[in-house]
């Protein structure tokens, strides 16, 4: 009796043992597949959002584009595909302050960093905090942060004016033009956002899981548009 007792125990953690190893299998499943659906394509959401945004940027930003991607040498799909991820084609562009940023150039005016990126306490000896709020605030169609104006030798109202798209897309020919110009879509949209490359693990950091899909997405979108402005 002892003996089917123990049986009987053994058995049931057993039973119990492998339903909960099943359990986290299914659940661990289900989980990479969310990750991974969310992280490669774009959810019909993010599609229908987009579909709406795309006469924004066509009406507001197409000819400074082409203009910009024919001197730059840059593809004309990715840069209206970027607005369109960065401003949703909206003519002036919003703006987005970056706390995390600013601390970083607090520390680095106040010598407790010696650099952030190419910005040195040198470039800003006599920045005042509401100068360094600007310069951790991004701008224009591009969103591009206020102290990328130093890389430029420009000032913000510039990154921020008329001239953004122009402004911005020099930047970008200056920081990963030429893996744009060798079809590296997928890593630039995620250098534009993160400053980084796409992670090796096959999971962006960006600030949007759907940032890179929506990218990719809108290049074929705005390809349309493209062979339309080239018949010019």
């Amino acid at each position: 009796m002892a003996r089917r007792t123990k049986r009987k125990k053994y058995k049931k953690h057993y039973s119990r043992f492998v339903h909960g190893i099943s359990s986290v299998f299914i659940f661990a499943t289900i989980y990479l597949g969310y990750v991974y659906y969310t992280t490669h394509f774009v959810t019909p959401w993010h599609a229908s959002s987009d579909q709406k945004g795309y006469n924004a940027v066509i009406i507001n930003y197409s000819d400074e584009v082409l203009t910009a991607a024919n001197e730059f040498n840059l593809p004309y799909t990715y840069l209206m595909s970027l607005i369109q991820l960065e401003c949703s084609g909206i003519k002036p562009a919003g703006s987005r302050f970056e706390p995390h940023v600013f601390k970083r150039l607090k520390d680095v005016r106040d010598g407790r960093r010696k650099n952030y990126e190419n910005v040195t306490a040198k470039h800003l000896s006599d920045a005042t905090d509401e100068a360094l709020k600007n310069l951790a605030t991004s701008w224009g169609p591009f969103q591009l942060m206020g102290y990328k104006c130093i890389l430029l030798d420009v000032k913000i109202k510039d990154i921020r004016g008329d001239n953004g798209v122009y402004h911005g897309a020099e930047w970008i020919n200056r920081t990963y033009g030429n893996r744009l110009r060798k079809g590296e879509y997928k890593n630039c949209f995620h250098l534009h956002n993160t400053g980084k490359t796409y992670p090796k693990s096959g999971i962006p950091t960006t600030h949007d899981p759907q940032y890179v899909p929506r990218g990719l997405a809108g290049i074929k979108r705005f390809s349309k548009t493209e062979k339309k402005n080239t018949k010019r």
